[in-house]
């Protein structure tokens, strides 16, 4: 699955740089290194291994930090070496997937340092699976990486489904009750607008449970740090907290980390991880040229 990300969005990048066909090599030759202008953590030599095997097979790289590697400014990243035609037109096209991915890496790490296992990276990506890919290696957790991977219900999929249904509250009673939870996926989620549908979810699963069905995720949409240590702790004082795992999502800034990170929750789920990353600062310097 990745190798076919891979496949996709390098060809995406190589042809927005106008290249569109394989460099077979040349005579002359070059060697560059890749050196970094900032601390982080790279991510991307393995894509960049993939790409230059395919389209530029006559191009030899030494990575000095692989992938998921702390590096520090100034630190050697790589030594590339080869035909120097075809090094001078990849280099744009390495720099920006190798920032790219490290600065995504670099961003989940400075999230998972604050709240360690809580921090998932959602559907809305910029490179797909290879933007939680990069989430992965600095230390965040992926979610789903497609639709079918689990069943998550949110707002217009109840609508859609139980439009014959009033109210909210009533379509997610409805569908948890009736859900086939074997066909879910690796997890069932059901997302909520009000501390109430939260309550009404877990006393439904609760039952469940006594079936031997899996944890409900249910996903707290937009409801703050606050509101959130409300229904966690409203569930544990009913004792129904074990059947639930809880998840944020939802205006969850990294300025505000610690106060989410404290509120009792299982999960947040955010898009700044991987969308508001900066790139890895990093430079190539050739020789040879």
């Amino acid at each position: 699955m990745l190798q076919g990300s891979f496949d996709r969005w390098i060809g995406a990048v190589l042809a927005d740089d106008g290249i569109d066909m394989p460099f077979m090599g040349g005579d002359e030759g070059a060697e560059a290194t890749i050196i970094t202008r900032s601390d982080g953590i790279v991510a991307g030599t393995a894509a960049i291994d993939y790409m230059l095997q395919i389209w530029a097979p006559s191009l030899k790289v030494t990575w000095w930090a692989g992938d998921g590697k702390r590096v520090s400014q100034g630190d050697e990243i790589a030594t590339i070496s080869g035909d120097k035609e075809a090094l001078l037109t990849m280099e744009r096209s390495i720099m920006n997937i190798l920032g790219q991915l490290s600065g995504i890496a670099t961003e989940a790490k400075r999230w998972a340092a604050i709240a360690p296992g809580q921090i998932a990276c959602t559907r809305k990506t910029i490179w797909g699976l290879m933007d939680k890919w990069a989430v992965h290696l600095g230390g965040g957790l992926t979610h789903r990486l497609n639709r079918n991977d689990a069943r998550m219900i949110k707002e217009n999929d109840l609508a859609s489904m139980l439009s014959e249904i009033e109210g909210h509250e009533n379509r997610i009673a409805s569908f948890l009750q009736e859900v086939d939870e074997t066909t879910c996926g690796a997890f069932l989620e059901v997302e909520v607008r009000e501390n109430r549908e939260a309550i009404i979810a877990a006393v439904i699963w609760a039952q469940r449970r006594e079936g031997g069905a899996k944890k409900l995720v249910v996903m707290l949409d937009n409801f703050g740090p606050e509101r959130c240590k409300e229904v966690a702790d409203e569930l544990s004082e009913m004792g129904l907290r074990e059947h639930v795992i809880l998840e944020a999502s939802g205006g969850i800034k990294f300025e505000h980390l610690e106060a989410w990170h404290e509120c009792g929750l299982d999960v947040l789920s955010t898009s700044s991880i991987n969308r508001d990353a900066t790139p890895m600062d990093m430079s190539m310097l050739v020789t040879g040229a």
